[in-house]
Parts: structure tokens; C-alpha cells; sequence
């Protein structure tokens, strides 16, 4: 959404940006805080069965299963639909439609392309915990996280900014990605650790 959502975007079809990004934070808050608590939900069926060293233990082997999809280990990969935002809402509807539309749809975080493991596992987190509440907590923080990127794009108000920022995002990518990788290979390692000496 950050080539789409910016201050020179918002210009050249009338809205506000302020008013369209308010939107996108406050939809991407609603979508993962909607999904958090469906996992929530799931962890308080299941959260007579899983003692906390179970439960660090199945972390560890979901984030160790996580690292090698995101490394792509014996052709893993990282399931979840290949589908994006539908920008022909730009055109369609008003700012804030389609900013609460795709910050709620982004915030989901299962229903367009997942590029990371770390989704999964926030969301495997979300069942851990074992409680409705703390999983809505953990899925408004996912969608508060994934929202706030729409920042980067608030000095955008020329085409050549626009530029700069995608040469920006292209060479930031790979970085990204093995920082979240790397994440959740300490997650790995910490949930083990702590699942085998508790």
C-alpha cells in the first residue's frame, strides 16, 4: 500500500491522507485484533491440553518448521493465498473506504500474500496464550505493527519521492526478510531452551 498511499496519491484523486490513513491504522488495528482473538478463542479449547513447557516446546518446532520456509529448506515454503488489496478500490470508493477496507484486510494478516513466517507464528503465539483477551491483545499489536508502516510514505508528495521510495523499499527488502527470519530463529532458541528446562 505504500506506493498507493501517500500524500501525492491522495492529492491526485481528492482525498485526505489524514483522513485515509486514520482509516487504514484504525482497519489494520480491527483485522488483527479480529484475528488474534479467533486464535485466542482456539487457544482457551485446547489450553487444558498444553502445559507451558508443551507449549514452549511446540514454539520452538513451529518456529524451527518457520525458519525453513522462510529459507525455502526442502522446497518450503510459506502457505497462504497469493492474493493482494483490490486497487480498483482507489478509483471506486472514497479515501476512507479503502483505507479501512485495506488496513482491515493487511491487518487479517492471512488474507493476502504472507511474505514471512513470522506471521504464522504470531498467530500460533495467539493460541499459546491460551485466552481470548491476550490473543486480541497480540493481534491488535500485529495490526498496530503492520499499520504503521503506512508512515513511510508520508514525505511522499512528488513523483520523484514516489520513485525514491520504491529504490528505497527494494534495496531494504532482503534485509527485512532476514531480520524476520533471524527473529524467528531466536525464537526457535529461546522457546526450546525454556521449554526443555522448565
Amino acid at each position: 500500500m505504500l506506493s498507493s498511499i501517500h500524500p501525492f496519491g491522495e492529492r491526485s484523486r481528492n482525498s485526505s491522507w489524514g483522513r485515509t490513513i486514520s482509516a487504514y491504522l484504525v482497519g489494520s488495528i480491527a483485522g488483527g485484533t479480529t484475528t488474534g482473538l479467533a486464535f485466542g478463542l482456539i487457544g482457551e479449547v485446547v489450553d487444558g491440553f498444553v502445559n507451558a513447557r508443551l507449549g514452549l516446546t511446540l514454539l520452538g518446532v513451529a518456529a524451527i518448521v518457520g525458519v525453513s520456509a522462510d529459507l525455502g529448506v526442502l522446497g518450503l515454503g510459506i502457505p497462504g493465498p497469493q492474493r493482494q488489496v483490490n486497487e480498483r478500490w482507489l478509483m471506486a470508493y472514497r479515501g476512507w473506504v479503502y483505507g479501512a477496507g485495506f488496513g482491515f484486510q493487511l491487518g487479517l494478516g492471512l488474507v493476502t500474500i504472507v511474505t514471512t513466517s513470522s506471521v504464522w507464528l504470531t498467530w500460533f503465539v495467539a493460541v499459546m496464550v491460551g485466552s481470548w483477551q491476550l490473543g486480541a491483545l497480540i493481534g491488535a499489536a500485529f495490526g498496530l505493527a503492520r499499520g504503521v508502516f503506512i508512515f513511510a510514505g508520508a514525505r511522499v508528495d512528488t513523483p520523484d519521492r514516489l520513485r525514491a521510495l520504491h529504490q528505497s523499499i527494494a534495496e531494504r527488502a532482503v534485509v527485512v526478510q532476514r531480520m524476520a527470519t533471524a527473529a524467528v530463529a531466536t525464537t526457535a532458541v529461546l522457546a526450546l531452551t525454556l521449554g526443555v528446562t522448565s
